[in-house]
């Protein structure tokens, strides 16, 4: 386990190397108080003038250049190969809640990793800032302030059974699992309320809700 490096009192910033959206990483900013870096996202944060307080990771992705850009003592490395870089910067967090930028498109291995993480409960709640959504794990009970027709998605990565109150089609007598039901494309009717009977469901609303978003998982 790795030891705690960022102990915060507001949410945090966590830039990876993945894609990362035009104006993502400003918006993620705006929105916390405090920037870390997941190995390679160091990249992304110099690039557009942000310098992290810390860069978490094994190092092996993290250009040479950037790398002799940042003061050593902001300099973390976690050197075990049996975690995703991704999870060694949860780990590593204390704060309520980290927004996660730069850890979608490009490689599905590597999305499939972050999302095997995010269900696992490794630090923080966190939510993924994507291209037209974004992405957390579901709490035992969130109520989200949506609009009539807007898609609600929900993806089991374990066994759950979940209540709703507000979608088109539902929830309710329903048994979700990673190769059978699954609750994608559904619609909300107005706000949404979504309980859950363990870990492992993941939600998809779209990213203009981020703010309230924030709220509700804080």
């Amino acid at each position: 386990m790795n030891e705690l490096i960022v102990d915060e009192l507001g949410p945090v910033t966590l830039v990876g190397g993945g894609d990362l959206g035009e104006g993502d990483l400003n918006w993620a900013l705006s929105l916390t108080n405090f920037l870390v870096a997941a190995d390679g996202g160091a990249d992304h944060a110099l690039a557009l003038k942000h310098l992290p307080s810390a860069v978490i990771g094994d190092f092996d992705s993290i250009s040479p250049q950037v790398l002799a850009q940042i003061p050593p003592d902001r300099l973390c490395r976690v050197t075990e190969q049996d975690s995703t870089d991704f999870e060694k910067a949860l780990r590593a967090i204390r704060a309520p809640l980290v927004l996660a930028v730069g850890f979608l498109g490009g490689r599905v291995d590597h999305q499939l990793a972050v999302l095997n993480a995010l269900v696992r409960d490794i630090g923080p709640p966190c939510i993924l800032l994507g291209a037209q959504e974004v992405i957390f794990h579901l709490p035992a009970r969130i109520a989200l302030p949506l609009q009539a027709g807007e898609t609600v998605s929900l993806f089991p990565l374990r066994e759950v059974r979940a209540e709703s109150v507000g979608l088109e089609w539902p929830l309710e007598g329903l048994v979700m699992r990673p190769g059978g039901q699954i609750g994608t494309s559904n619609r909300a009717l107005g706000p949404v309320t979504l309980s859950v009977d363990g870990p492992g469901l993941l939600g998809l609303v779209p990213r203009h809700h981020l703010p309230a978003l924030i709220q509700a998982l804080m």
